[in-house]
This record gives C-alpha cells, sequence and structure tokens, in this order.
C-alpha cells in the first residue's frame, strides 16, 4: 500500500486543522476547475475498449513415464525433467487410513512419526541432515496411502535418498517422540470438538458411512483411540504396513533411468516384504443410501451454521468421471459455480459455497458446504437443494459449459509445471491404476461433453431424496426454520454423532 493508516490519520489530521484556519478566518474556497471530459479508451493508444476474446486452450502434453522395478517389489517410476538440477521423489505405498483396523488414526499418527528421527538421528538430527543437503523431507498418510517426499538438488540426491531409506526401513518411533505426539494429538482433538467445521466433518463420516466402513471414523482418530497409542504399536504397525511390493517410488527431475534405479537400489534396495500385512479395511460393501435425514449438532450462540449435505459418491474409475467432474464444476465446483454466486455473491450468507466429490479407490462422499449466518441457516438449506433440482430438470448454459470447460482444462495445465506437481500426481494416478496419458484423454472428453451429458450426470449421480445433511449451529434458534423446510427427519446428534435427547 502507498498510504498506511497512521499516513491517513496525519492527513486526516491535518485536513481537519486546515478546514478549521480557513472557518476561523472567514476565508471562501478557491474555485475548482472543472475535470476533464473523459477519453474513450478506444481514442487512447495502447488502450482496448473491450477485452480480447480467449482463444482454444492449448491441448494438455505430458511426458510418458520409463518404469523399473527392483528385486523386492518396489516399482520405479522417471519422468525426466533436464531443464533444472533438482530431482524429486515420492515414495507412496498402498493402505494408508484403511487399514487402521480398531485403532482409528493409527495411520496418519504412525506416517506423521516417520521423520522423528531415523537411523542413528533424532529428529532435529535429521531435519538438520536435510537442511544441510538443500532438501525438504514430509512424511504423511491419507485415507489410501503413506506417502514420504523428497525433493533435493542433483548434487545432493544421493545422500539424501539415504536418509528417505532410513525413514522407510529404520524409523526411530522412540517411546518419547511418541508419547509427545500423542499428547499433542490429544490435545488438538480436543480441541477440534470447539471447530464447528471440524464437528460437522467427524459427524458427517458418522451418519453417512456404516460403523463398518474405513470411511466410519475421522482419519485422525479421536481421543479413545489415540489415548491407546504407545511405541510398540505404532512400530508393529509400520512393520506390517511397510510392504516393498505395494510400494511405487516415483521420481521427476534431471535424472536418467539408470540414476534412478541405482538411487533406489541404494535406498531401498535392502526392503523385505512383512511375513504378515495389517488386519486389512473394512466392509467396502457399497453404503446405503437412506432417504433424506437431518442432523443438528448444538453449537449455542453461534453466529454461524456449518453445513453439510452429501452421500457416498463414485469411484475415481466410473466411465462417467468426466461428465461427474464437469457437473459439480458447474454446481459448485469453481468460484463462478452456482451455489457460490447465488450464496455468497447475490444473497450475502456466506463467504464460500462449495462442492466436491472425493475420489478414492473406494467410493469417497460427494459434500456441498457453506458456513452461514444463524438468521439464513433454513434459506440457505432451501437454496441448496433448490440448485440440486435445477441442474437435474434444466439443461445448463452454453456460457456456463463452456465457462466450466476452460477452468478445467485451464487449471489441469498449471498442475505438471513443476517436478513436485509431477511426481505428486503421478503418484496419485498411480493408486487408481492409472498414467499421465490418461489425463488429456479426460480433457478431451469433457470438451466434448454437452449440457445432456451434465444432466445425465447429476439425474443419476446426484439424488436430492437419498442426502444426509448435518448442520453445527445453535439449534435453539434454527431448528424450527429447518424442520419447517420438510426435507427429512430432524434429529439431535452430540459431537461423536450420538443421539441426544432434547
Amino acid at each position: 500500500m502507498i498510504i498506511d493508516g497512521s499516513t491517513a490519520r496525519r492527513l486526516s489530521g491535518s485536513a481537519a486543522f486546515l478546514s478549521a484556519v480557513c472557518l476561523a478566518s472567514s476565508c471562501a474556497p478557491s474555485p475548482q476547475a472543472a475535470p476533464p471530459a473523459p477519453v474513450p479508451a478506444s481514442a487512447t493508444p495502447g488502450i482496448m475498449a473491450t477485452a480480447p476474446d480467449l482463444g482454444p486452450a492449448p491441448r494438455l502434453v505430458l511426458p510418458s513415464p520409463t518404469e523399473t522395478t527392483l528385486p523386492n517389489g518396489v516399482t520405479v517410476k522417471l519422468v525426466g525433467m533436464h531443464e533444472v538440477p533438482v530431482v524429486q521423489a515420492v515414495l507412496s505405498i498402498e493402505g494408508g487410513a484403511r487399514l487402521d483396523g480398531e485403532l482409528a488414526g493409527l495411520a496418519t499418527f504412525v506416517g506423521g512419526m516417520l521423520d522423528e528421527g531415523a537411523g542413528e538421528r533424532d529428529a532435529f538430527e535429521l531435519a538438520a541432515q536435510i537442511e544441510y543437503l538443500g532438501a525438504s523431507l514430509g512424511t504423511g498418510a491419507g485415507w489410501d496411502a503413506t506417502t514420504i517426499s523428497l525433493r533435493a538438488p542433483k548434487r545432493t540426491i544421493s545422500e539424501a535418498m539415504e536418509l528417505m531409506g532410513d525413514v522407510v526401513l529404520r524409523p526411530r518411533f522412540a517411546t518419547e517422540d511418541v508419547e509427545r505426539q500423542r499428547d499433542l494429538r490429544i490435545a488438538s482433538i480436543l480441541q477440534s470438538r470447539d471447530q464447528p467445521g471440524a464437528v460437522a466433518n467427524n459427524v458427517f463420516g458418522y451418519t453417512v458411512y456404516p460403523a463398518a466402513h474405513p470411511y466410519h471414523r475421522p482419519i485422525g482418530g479421536d481421543s479413545s483411540s489415540t489415548v491407546q497409542l504407545d511405541s510398540a504399536t505404532v512400530r508393529d504397525f509400520w512393520n506390517h504396513a511397510a510392504d516393498p511390493r505395494k510400494a511405487t517410488l516415483v521420481i521427476a527431475g534431471d535424472v536418467t533411468l539408470e540414476e534412478a534405479r541405482a538411487l533406489a537400489t541404494s535406498a531401498l534396495g535392502s526392503w523385505r516384504a512383512p511375513s504378515s500385512a495389517p488386519a486389512g479395511p473394512g466392509s467396502a460393501a457399497e453404503p446405503p443410501r437412506p432417504t433424506t435425514r437431518v442432523f443438528l449438532v448444538d453449537k449455542p450462540e453461534a453466529a454461524q451454521s456449518v453445513m453439510m449435505i452429501g452421500a457416498p459418491g463414485v469411484t475415481r474409475s466410473s466411465p462417467d468421471y468426466s461428465a461427474i467432474t464437469l457437473m459439480n464444476t458447474i454446481l459448485g465446483g469453481s468460484f463462478s459455480a452456482r451455489l457460490n454466486d447465488i450464496l455468497r455473491e447475490q444473497k450475502g450468507y456466506t463467504y464460500g459455497a462449495r462442492s466436491s466429490y472425493s475420489w478414492r479407490p473406494l467410493p469417497g462422499p460427494f459434500v456441498a458446504s457453506a458456513a452461514v449466518r444463524t438468521d439464513v441457516t433454513d434459506s440457505s438449506l432451501a437454496i441448496f437443494f433448490d440448485e440440486f433440482r435445477r441442474i437435474r430438470s434444466e439443461p445448463v448454459t452454453q456460457q456456463e459449459l463452456d465457462r466450466a470447460k476452460s477452468y478445467i482444462t485451464l487449471s489441469a495445465l498449471g498442475e505438471f509445471e513443476t517436478t513436485g506437481q509431477v511426481a505428486g500426481e503421478l503418484a496419485s494416478l498411480e493408486m487408481f491404476g492409472l498414467t499421465l496419458a490418461d489425463i488429456p484423454k479426460e480433457m478431451d472428453q469433457i470438451r466434448a461433453l454437452g449440457a445432456a451429458d451434465v444432466q445425465r450426470a447429476a439425474e443419476r449421480y446426484l439424488d436430492p431424496a437419498h442426502l444426509t445433511i448435518v448442520v453445527v449451529g445453535d439449534v435453539k434458534n434454527i431448528r424450527t426454520g429447518v424442520e419447517a423446510l420438510d426435507l427429512g427427519p430432524v434429529t439431535l446428534l452430540d459431537h461423536e454423532g450420538n443421539e441426544v435427547t432434547p
């Protein structure tokens, strides 16, 4: 900013002083010159009267990865990118939170512990060595995989890969580190009970997926499961989950396939398969889709209501993936989408409304969500359902269709620019049995879709009669209005999804 707040106050004060002096001396204001007539933009050199038309988006062209496999089963995939002497490596091990078993949050806890010391180095020594090499290392777990990511200059990639090998093969899981991280997680879980967004997300999982399903419980666990974590439990899980036969090492950067194989062999060649695997995911059967119902969670005196509306979605391998993606982009998948345009731009009810499909090997949820003012909770829910019905019953406009296609295809162009983006995207695609070559094909499919395809996808995959609604807010001020909408039976729950008697 050119003028800050203090400067503005000084100027304001000066103006007041001069005005006072002028009044005291009965001086008259100086005559003001008439403002110059505006000059048409077309008459000004270098300024266009109208914005130029956008040309067609360039076609996305991606490199073809090369591949090799180590004797222990680790698949190595390489995308050569030689413009900059940097290398990105992403090791993805199939499993993730779907392998938690009885202890919800176990996989994500273990994933976060991997860089808390490895080999002969504790967490501080490991971090210092990574920094000395000019590298960065990250570890974690999602619903479907545990991931270790490494980025380093080419000149230090060999030493950095050895540290990755230590993290995978020789994590310390020291008792004091496990206890410290466990206590931090418990504190975080307790804090999240006062965060309406976190409560809504957890209750949504409890109500949409049955108890036996791996997506039923929070990915980070709850307090009852977290207090049971100790060093022995963490180590046992990793010893069984870390299977080289389920691991893919994606490398993108300034190396050849021969160099990539040598790096992988040196760091991970001694990795051996476990004698047995973890218990495995819960039931992968299709979750039930009951008729629409409403669950309220009380947040007394809340100024906003956080709402999540959805149902189990579809898998990434669905033949309708492209049509669903385009449909959702128009509905709530972009800033200019219908939900955000009406609820934020036109009504001013919220800072943002959105919808999304979570693409996972098992069907993740479809979710439409917003945080709205308490006094417009019922009105906002009505708008959500109006838009669900409208996209099913009326063809989208050509403008919406063109804008959504441009949004998707132009966004894709920016997702494969750096070594980190390429390695991360390829590792994600690997979970679904897809390759980089599938992305341009999907972009072509999206370009070829019409309004009828969008409507067909909405009719098949977005049914307003079979949705779950979770609202966290001030129940005494929102319940009557929500019930009046007659969307479905209304039930009061606590933050853990247990029914509460009013």
